[in-house]
């Protein structure tokens, strides 16, 4: 066991297989068929646990207690632990934005939600939620990969900038991440709600 877990590769890849084989063998009890919008579905649902998992680890956790870290220290967060982490938060916002839509598409209501609910089949209060949802979504990722990451990669160092551009950058990232958790509670609410309101 202990060759599994020492090595977060291998336990992925065990974590992996564990989850097809529970998924397969349902399917092959009879519980369900096999099909693209469940494997869509459960895909958007990890994607989005390591997208807001982040948000919420650097608003919770990095953000506030930096100030606590003593200054020699903090490099080991600026240049290993940021990066690191933001590598995950910015590919996480991309994976789920696609999954998601990728999911409305399968269930055939992407015109309708993304019109929130104008177009298409017509207006129903369940596409414009869903829709508001997927459009927060949406401008949460526009802020990852445009705002956030661009302004971290100069806080951190990653790109080459005046000095004084650092603690401003630092800011902007800062407030735009904020934002982003002020949008993801509603944004969660419309994701979490959808399944039961479209069965």
């Amino acid at each position: 066991m202990a060759a599994i877990l020492t090595n977060l590769r291998t336990t992925v890849h065990v974590s992996l297989a564990l989850a097809i084989l529970y998924y397969v063998g349902y399917v092959l009890a009879g519980g369900a068929a096999l099909n693209y919008e469940a494997i869509a579905r459960w895909t958007h649902v990890v994607s989005g646990i390591m997208w807001i998992g982040l948000l919420w680890y650097f608003n919770f956790v990095q953000i506030p207690n930096m100030p606590n870290i003593p200054d020699e220290q903090k490099p080991a967060i600026g240049k290993v632990i940021a990066p690191a982490a933001l590598f995950w938060f910015r590919w996480g916002a991309a994976a789920t934005v696609l999954t998601g839509l990728i999911v409305a598409a399968l269930r055939g209501y992407l015109v309708e939600v993304m019109s929130l609910g104008l177009l298409g089949a017509g207006y129903t209060p369940q596409y414009s939620f869903i829709g508001i949802g997927m459009w927060l979504a949406l401008i949460m990722a526009f802020n990852v990969w445009f705002v956030i990451w661009p302004n971290q990669k100069i806080a951190l160092g990653i790109v080459e900038a005046d000095a004084d551009a650092k603690p401003a950058a630092a800011r902007t990232a800062m407030l735009f991440s904020r934002t982003n958790t002020l949008l993801s509670f509603p944004m969660l609410i419309a994701m979490s709600m959808a399944q039961t309101l479209f069965g």
